[in-house]
């Protein structure tokens, strides 16, 4: 079992913990990987900062790093029938970068057949944002035109299959190295961002799913059509203080007073939608973004790679 402190991936302090037992409603699952996203490096380094109020303000509440796992129950609390020892799962813990964390039953759902571990490990958090934006934030339906900016990282690469499963025609915005790889997720189009801006010339849109971008909301304004809806899903930039925060909290409060729907989300972590997503895995609508695994003790090398910006999807940690 490992233990971190807020810190940066170079600086990563691990150690031992003991192995966790599960209470009434939880389970006890033995890992066998861990997803990682830009989510997991935000967690790890307590930033923004302002995220510290619920996360822990001088160390994290949770001393093992890591949200999504998939693995093997291996114990079951006093109250659990619907989950025997030796299910294979995926799940959200508050520490998944170990070989057993407690899953809560509400945030369990069965492994999809047919993927690895390892694949399986990428879909819960990233998978979960992406279908919530998709579905109920955005309410995309089949014809829709939508703009998935930031489509090549591990929501924005969900967002664009799940969009595509629903019948929109969907455009994405990534990288040229991306580029290929985002369209063979479904984009129907991909625009290249170190090459060319994002104009008038490429909307109207029904849908904008802004995912982690750093535009200002009133140019994405101009690319919906009249009454279109923008979602923002997460942020960067902004500050170690705010982090982009304060792009869906400046949203939100302008939509009562325009046509648009302007709207921020906050994934939940939902057994019934782990269950959407499995059933998508394995009827071949949706497919586990995983670039590259890497062992437990490489954690810190992987955190590093992940920073770099080259990751297409997610990581995985092999437990």
């Amino acid at each position: 079992m490992t233990q971190h402190e807020y810190g940066t991936s170079d600086c990563l302090r691990l150690g031992e913990v003991d192995r966790p037992v599960p209470k009434r409603d939880e389970v006890l699952v033995r890992v066998h990987a861990a997803g990682l996203d830009r989510g997991t490096w935000h967690l790890m380094t307590g930033t923004p900062y302002v995220a510290r109020l619920g996360l822990g303000l001088r160390r994290p509440r949770w001393p093992v790093p890591g949200r999504d796992l998939a693995g093997v129950v291996a114990e079951v609390g006093p109250d659990v029938d619907a989950w025997s020892v030796g299910d294979e799962v995926i799940g959200t813990a508050g520490g998944s970068m170990a070989e057993y964390a407690v899953v809560p039953v509400k945030r369990l759902g069965r492994k999809p057949a047919g993927v690895s571990f390892e694949e399986a490990a990428v879909l819960p958090v990233s998978g979960l944002t992406a279908l919530q934006a998709v579905r109920d934030a955005g309410r995309v339906i089949s014809g829709n035109r939508v703009l998935v900016i930031g489509a090549s990282g591990g929501v924005g690469s969900y967002a664009v299959q799940i969009a595509a499963a629903f019948g929109a025609d969907v455009v994405a915005v990534a990288s040229g190295p991306k580029s290929e790889w985002v369209r063979s997720l479904g984009a129907a189009q991909v625009i290249d961002y170190t090459r060319d801006d994002i104009d008038a010339s490429a909307g109207p849109f029904d849908v904008i799913l802004d995912i982690a971008g750093n535009r200002e909301v009133s140019a994405l304004r101009r690319l919906l059509t009249s009454r279109g809806t923008l979602v923002i899903v997460g942020g960067e930039g902004g500050g170690d203080l705010l982090g982009g925060i304060q792009r869906q909290l400046g949203a939100m409060l302008l939509s009562p007073f325009v046509k648009h729907r302007l709207v921020g989300i906050i994934a939940k972590e939902s057994a019934d939608d782990l269950a959407v997503l499995r059933s998508m895995v394995e009827a071949g609508t949706l497919r586990p973004t995983l670039d590259r695994t890497f062992t437990l003790s490489e954690a810190a090398k992987a955190m590093d790679y992940l920073t770099e910006g080259q990751v297409r999807g997610k990581l995985a940690v092999s437990i």
